[in-house]
């Protein structure tokens, strides 16, 4: 009987986060990651574009292998343990033949799901990357010169942005419950760590920078545009909430459904967590928040 209490507990705690599985996202940066994980044979998946746990879990070897902390997250340490696939990101520069990088993979695969294959993603730019680049910019009414400068980049982007959503809610409210309805986190949750976060307040910062409903830092908000989806977020208060569901919902997969050790990664840092354990006023926060369900 205690055993199925306690499993019962574990499944009603979850259920506050996620409200349903989310369909995994594709990220074209998620590709120059894998293609970098896989050139150090720790990754043995298909250039997906996902960053589920096979990916995530290789992540975790190679920063183990490399002495680094091994949280899973792709950072610039990270990256530049990688070598030259690990660097720059993608959209930092035109490409062109004989280049390598991170940001040749991604083109490599973006190309590959537009139609245009590149052979192997590999990371380095040869004369099939160069073809296929040329395939894409005479399709899409481009001079097709083989090099990857902004304007192939936008048309390319096209079909991997999101369209802008109509009918937009107004109310930071309505705007907490889309986001969370989105991207398959409980709206009840979502509220409640906003609510702890500022009130819902979208003009507050704290003495730490961090700032808006979701009291985002800028080194999170750079993560989540670079590494969790690719391209840059508007920064409003939509953006500001989109942003932090997004993370929080990544401290959620990164902790394996805990959902106390997710909050207590969003408001402490998944990094100093892990190092530290919950700081006696991170204990504070995730009861806060826990209390706070269902009553805003």
């Amino acid at each position: 009987m205690h055993a199925k209490l306690l499993a019962s507990a574990a499944a009603c705690l979850a259920a506050l986060a996620v409200a349903a599985p989310a369909t995994s996202a594709v990220n074209p940066q998620n590709a120059g990651l894998q293609v970098a994980l896989r050139a150090w044979g720790v990754y043995f998946g298909p250039i997906d574009g996902i960053a589920g746990p096979v990916t995530a879990r290789a992540v975790r070897t190679f920063q183990r292998r490399k002495g680094l902390e091994a949280d899973g997250i792709p950072g610039p340490r990270t990256r530049r343990a990688f070598g030259r696939l690990g660097r720059p990101l993608y959209g930092k520069r035109a490409l062109r033949r004989g280049m390598v990088g991170w940001d040749v993979s991604v083109l490599q695969f973006m190309l590959t799901r537009r139609g245009a294959p590149t052979g192997i993603i590999d990371g380095y730019f040869g004369r099939e990357t160069g073809r296929a680049l040329k395939r894409f910019q005479s399709r899409a009414g481009l001079a097709a010169d083989a090099v990857a400068g902004p304007r192939t980049r936008r048309a390319l982007d096209r079909s991997q942005l999101a369209r802008a959503d109509q009918g937009r809610p107004r109310s930071v409210r309505e705007k907490l419950n889309y986001w969370a309805s989105r991207y398959g986190m409980s709206e009840r949750f979502i509220r409640a760590v906003a609510w702890v976060e500022s009130g819902w307040q979208p003009r507050t910062v704290s003495p730490a920078g961090a700032a808006g409903v979701m009291q985002v830092t800028p080194a999170t908000w750079e993560f989540v545009q670079t590494v969790l989806v690719g391209h840059p977020i508007p920064r409003t208060t939509d953006g500001n909430i989109q942003v932090g569901v997004l993370y929080i919902r990544h401290m959620y997969r990164e902790f394996n459904g805990n959902v106390r050790r997710a909050l207590a990664a969003y408001n402490q840092g998944p990094y100093s967590l892990r190092r530290n354990g919950m700081f006696r006023e991170t204990r504070r926060y995730v009861r806060a928040v826990l209390a706070t369900v269902g009553r805003v």
